[in-house]
């Protein structure tokens, strides 16, 4: 009969021995990646804040740090500087900086369009008298990124309303200075969004004139949440990881026995009191963006000049 050799058993042994640790070990002994993540005053970063509280994040060995940026567009230069490793651009800000040359990807989505949500409008200033497209033309209209989501949608929609987006003046100001520039009249309107658009009639600075963006289709992205290419080639695990928990984030959204636990932690980042969060209209969470989602943003910006050529959206999106 053969023997078997003691060597090769015992080192048998030890390997599978090492294997089941290995898979026992928790995951607080796992390296963590550690990054900033950009995001702007708005609603729509809920499952970014909702991943760090909960502790999505902490149990995938992810140190995720939300910093506030005061326009969106500033999100992808600071992202190619390494001053972030990730951020929310609006899909049309990703474009554009995608085809000035920045290799960025798209990892997951934030908020999604929905023909249900009125926490998106166009606010006019008390006593301007703006009530539709046509009385926008040669006036000063505010909005928070040149080139953003709400800009560019705005536009669009203005052209289906038959007026010229080229004839209205457009001037990039952030969330937080739309009530006072329409006060001191700097602005006769501004494209803005909850909880500012609240606040704004509420205190009798502004009226709702549209809310344009119900025209926009179902379930487009209003954020993507991307990182520079390279940051995910040498950090597959996390960003796997941040796509895990951001889906995670949106079911705990879906979820109506969380929608207290939801408004406080947006009010934690945001800094809004929560009877001010308690009647703010949140979109619905979209974990996972989809080519087709980001075309409809390309072909708008295509026929706005915003971008020169199409691009090859199926390679800005991490599967």
């Amino acid at each position: 009969m053969m023997k078997t050799n003691p060597f090769n058993r015992r080192d048998a042994l030890i390997a599978l021995a090492a294997a089941a640790g290995a898979v026992a070990l928790p995951a607080f002994a796992q390296p963590v990646t550690k990054a900033i993540f950009g995001y702007t005053a708005v609603t729509d970063f809920a499952s970014v804040f909702i991943a760090r509280e909960e502790g999505y994040f902490t149990k995938r060995s992810l140190d995720i740090e939300p910093k506030l940026i005061p326009l969106n567009p500033s999100i992808p230069p600071a992202i190619q500087s390494d001053s972030l490793q990730l951020g929310g651009p609006t899909p049309s800000v990703f474009l554009q900086a995608v085809e000035g040359g920045l290799d960025h990807v798209v990892l997951t989505g934030g908020g999604a369009t929905s023909k249900s949500m009125t926490g998106i409008g166009l606010v006019a200033k008390a006593g301007a008298n703006i009530k539709t497209a046509q009385d926008c033309i040669g006036k000063k209209i505010g909005v928070p990124g040149l080139g953003a989501f709400l800009h560019v949608g705005f536009r669009a929609w203005l052209k289906t309303q038959g007026v010229d987006s080229t004839k209205v003046t457009f001037i990039e100001a952030s969330f937080p200075q739309h009530g006072d520039l329409l006060r001191g009249g700097s602005l006769d309107a501004v494209v803005t969004a909850d909880p500012f658009m609240s606040r704004i009639v509420s205190s009798g600075t502004g009226y709702v004139a549209s809310y344009y963006s119900t025209f926009l289709p179902d379930g487009l992205p209003t954020l993507v949440f991307t990182a520079r290419r390279d940051w995910v080639q040498k950090n597959p695990a996390a960003a796997k990881a941040f796509q895990a928990a951001i889906a995670e984030s949106a079911v705990f959204i879906n979820n109506p026995k969380n929608a207290a636990k939801v408004r406080e932690h947006i009010g934690k980042y945001i800094k809004l009191p929560p009877e001010v969060l308690a009647t703010v209209q949140l979109s619905p969470p979209l974990p996972v963006v989809q080519e087709k989602q980001l075309a409809w943003w390309s072909d708008q910006m295509l026929e706005q000049k915003l971008l020169k050529a199409r691009p090859n959206l199926a390679a800005l999106i991490v599967k």
